[in-house]
């Protein structure tokens, strides 16, 4: 073990109201079995989109990428919006160019309805592209330069080291926390800095059922046909549970792709800020289910992440809380005396009585300075390197 290396843990116990916040192909909330018991369970991706939305309020959007098919419709409108006054046409054409034959991504035409503007059915990658906002503009530049030049595809062909040296150069804050996997060409993949775990429930759930009406209102109103009652029936599986979440950043990882210790630490920051502050929306209008956590722990280690899901492998009884603190505490101070893995700096934040038992881990801090501490920690580390 080496004590040059800086991964940031994220361990979260969170309430949620009940929901049904992360569906399965049924419509049933998701599940798991864990320890013997069904437990309730929100997939990583599901709490991976909300994280990532909330940094575009915490970070510049020119730091971040776009996550789409629709590759040649962005890289048109981008082309449009820096000269407005060139033909959509051939910048379509320029488009398609520059990301098929440039940047070696495979387009397909699209099954969906035709482009609204002028019928052209603009093609898609044939699988999610993940690519920086930035390298979406110096494509488009790259595009206009092809146009200006007369002879697109053999500007393109000349400049197609260029091109994918663009694309393989992404410096985006969330394409280099979550990665991106480009089949076609592996040199343009990333390796993600950040690992997120599925949430579990700490206690074992059963699904609830909902059942529904709704009202006709002009039916109801009517005088002649009185309240004629339910206009509509029907039925939602839902549950309610305390969930174990979390992530960890490795730092060094991080700074590998984005190649500046302070913006590293910027982006950990905000992916802490973001995961522990973030809620999925499945279902939000119906349940209201938006929640904080009651207890995060923020730990720094120079050793390994560790993934503390073993202390609910058999199900705490209520108060759900306070016993899932307890667990969780015994279980990292037990993991740090046997392996010798102590982290170099802990924080708390704790909501409430039932989360005492975490102060023995750390004093309790606000969440403004645990997030100004962890930047600070992992930007003198990676300097200091």
């Amino acid at each position: 073990m080496t004590d040059n290396r800086t991964i940031v843990e994220v361990h979260i116990l969170q309430t949620t109201a009940p929901g049904n916040i992360n569906r399965d192909d049924t419509g049933s909330p998701k599940t798991v079995v864990y320890g013997g018991t069904t437990r309730a369970r929100v997939s990583s991706q599901a709490w991976k989109r909300p994280t990532r939305q909330m940094f575009r309020s915490l970070l510049d959007p020119h730091d971040l990428g776009v996550r789409t098919k629709r590759v040649v419709e962005v890289l048109v409108r981008r082309i449009l919006e820096k000269d407005p006054s060139l033909d959509r046409d051939a910048v379509i054409e320029a488009a398609k160019e520059v990301l098929s034959t440039g940047a070696g991504i495979k387009l397909t035409a699209p099954r969906g309805k035709k482009d609204s503007d002028n019928g052209n059915r603009l093609d898609q990658s044939s699988y999610l592209l993940f690519l920086g906002n930035r390298q979406y503009d110096r494509l488009a530049d790259i595009a206009i330069q092809a146009m200006e030049s007369g002879d697109v595809a053999g500007f393109v062909k000349s400049a197609k080291k260029d091109i994918k040296k663009i694309v393989a150069d992404d410096r985006s804050i969330d394409v280099a926390l979550f990665g991106r996997m480009v089949a076609d060409d592996t040199d343009l993949n990333v390796d993600a800095a950040a690992q997120v775990a599925h949430a579990i429930s700490v206690q074992t759930v059963d699904p609830e059922s909902d059942f529904f009406t709704a009202v006709d209102d002009v039916k109801q109103d009517s005088d002649e046909e009185g309240d004629s009652g339910a206009a509509m029936l029907g039925e939602i599986e839902f549950n309610s549970a305390t969930f174990y979440r979390y992530a960890n950043v490795d730092a060094n990882r991080l700074e590998d792709t984005l190649g500046d210790s302070h913006a590293t630490a910027k982006a950990v920051r905000c992916f802490v800020q973001a995961f522990v502050e973030s809620m999925p929306q499945g279902k939000i209008t119906t349940f209201a289910h938006a929640t904080l956590p009651e207890l995060v722990v923020v730990n720094v280690r120079d050793t390994q992440a560790v993934n503390l899901v073993g202390a609910f492998e058999r199900p705490v009884h209520p108060d759900y809380v306070e016993n899932a603190t307890k667990a969780l505490v015994a279980r990292e101070k037990e993991f740090d005396a046997a392996y010798g893995i102590s982290p170099v700096k802990t924080w708390v934040v704790r909501i409430g009585d039932d989360t005492e038992a975490a102060e023995q881990l750390a004093e309790p801090s606000s969440i403004r300075d645990v997030l100004d501490g962890v930047e600070g920690l992992v930007d003198s580390r990676l300097t200091r390197e």
